[in-house]
């Protein structure tokens, strides 16, 4: 499959995922085409050496797992990890509220979005509802507007003379509500919000109890450039990752690999992932000990000391527009290869031992390779690598693609570098 063909697929499979319910949901379709089979976290596993198995925490969490043939102790568990998760807006419980004419949706900042990048934009709503079926059950149902609904109108330049060399400051509170609609004073808004969320689930309104619904943007990704070298969507950080990795894992010849195969792709990354279905919680430790319920405590801890883990999270490219916010011996270029994330202070889990083997598996599939350090002077961002690596005693790096825009609404990468990360994951599931 050649690298457009590769990035194509990742294009719809982000539009076909504005929310990380639907991601899970969207790759669990890929999973089911694949001869995966969904397993049940109240029920008893029965697994099979060779068998395929996907489990879902929440809606919004999923872990695949090939059971390899050979002994877990003598292969330990190959493990990708990446995150679901964007920041972004998400809906107030309360959400409608009727001013002047116009009603507007009360949105809360969700981790940490360039908010200025979400103005003027053609957006909607995406995500889950909670509602009692007709049996009196508590049940959940995805819910996406495919249709422009919501804008965040910018401030006219005559009112905001120095938006130009101060930048565009938001208020949270204040000037972040979307506007919905324009209805008259009797109508009541929060009914009238019901009544469109009963509409696009086909569930009656006073069925529907709560709801998780993320703020995204309708435009469809491209690829651009002269050459067609580059690609623009939103939720690069982290769908790309998640792509990658679910499609190493999906390629035939890695799935008929002798080891136990894991990709582990969790919610609540961008706050800081300490929830039941996060990196932080105990999803991952709970699977890999069911997986490995025929071993003994003793088994079970060799395993994990032989496993590895690939932490996949976009990397900061180097944008020549803005020199200063760079590590001027660490630029990492797109379309340059992955790039190995380093960080003295363990904000990447990355050592010198599990560099070199990333940079190893890099050479094997004939991928080149990229590192990157963060400026001295300016606070690191972090991954799920460390917290998992400490939790689980595993050996892991963290990697990523070079991008730019990070936490924009609408972001961009590069092309060859999405077909290189598929590599080289390929070559990590495969290495014996």
């Amino acid at each position: 499959m050649s690298a457009q063909v590769q990035v194509q697929d990742l294009l719809a499979f982000i539009d076909a995922s504005p929310s990380p319910w639907h991601a899970v949901s969207s790759m669990v379709s890929r999973l089911d085409v694949a001869g995966f089979s969904k397993l049940d976290e109240t029920e008893k596993w029965a697994l099979k050496p060779g068998g395929r198995y996907y489990v879902v925490r929440g809606d919004s969490s999923v872990i695949a797992f090939v059971h390899g043939q050979k002994p877990l102790v003598e292969t330990g568990f190959k493990i990708i990890g990446a995150h679901t998760d964007s920041p972004g807006l998400r809906i107030k419980p309360n959400a409608a509220g009727w001013v002047d004419g116009l009603v507007r949706l009360g949105v809360e900042v969700y981790g940490g979005p360039i908010l200025a990048t979400f103005t003027d934009r053609d957006l909607s709503l995406a995500g889950r509802i909670g509602y009692k079926d007709e049996q009196g059950r508590i049940a959940s149902r995805l819910v996406k507007f495919d249709q422009a609904l919501l804008r965040l109108p910018n401030l006219a330049i005559h009112m905001n003379r120095g938006v130009n060399e101060e930048g565009l400051k938001l208020h949270k509170q204040l000037e972040l509500p979307l506007i919905l609609s324009a209805i008259a004073q009797e109508q009541l808004p929060q009914p009238f919000f019901l009544s469109l969320l009963a509409q696009s689930s086909n569930i009656e309104a006073e069925r529907i109890l709560s709801w998780d619904l993320n703020v995204y943007d309708t435009q469809k990704g491209v690829i651009w450039g002269a050459q067609q070298e580059f690609y623009a969507d939103s939720q690069l950080d982290n769908l790309a990752s998640c792509h990658a990795g679910l499609s190493a894992l999906l390629d035939e010849a890695v799935l008929q690999a002798d080891s136990t195969l894991v990709c582990a792709f969790f919610d609540h990354e961008e706050i800081g992932s300490e929830s039941h279905k996060g990196a932080d919680g105990s999803f991952l430790p709970d699977v890999l000990q069911r997986i490995a319920a025929a071993a003994d405590r003793d088994d079970y801890q060799r395993a994990l000391a032989r496993s590895f883990m690939i932490s996949a999270d976009m990397a900061h490219a180097y944008q020549p527009n803005f020199p200063n916010a760079y590590e001027p011996d660490h630029k990492v270029i797109v379309n340059k290869g992955p790039v190995i994330k380093v960080n003295a202070n363990q904000r990447y889990s990355t050592e010198s031992v599990s560099e070199a083997m990333f940079a190893g598996w890099c050479e094997q599939a004939g991928v080149p390779y990229q590192k990157y350090s963060h400026r001295t002077d300016l606070p690191c961002g972090s991954t799920i690598g460390p917290m998992t690596s400490a939790r689980l005693g595993i050996r892991t790096v963290d990697v990523g693609n070079p991008m730019w825009a990070m936490h924009s609404i609408r972001e961009s990468a590069g092309v060859f570098d999405h077909d290189a990360m598929i590599r080289v994951m390929k070559r990590f599931f495969l290495d014996s």
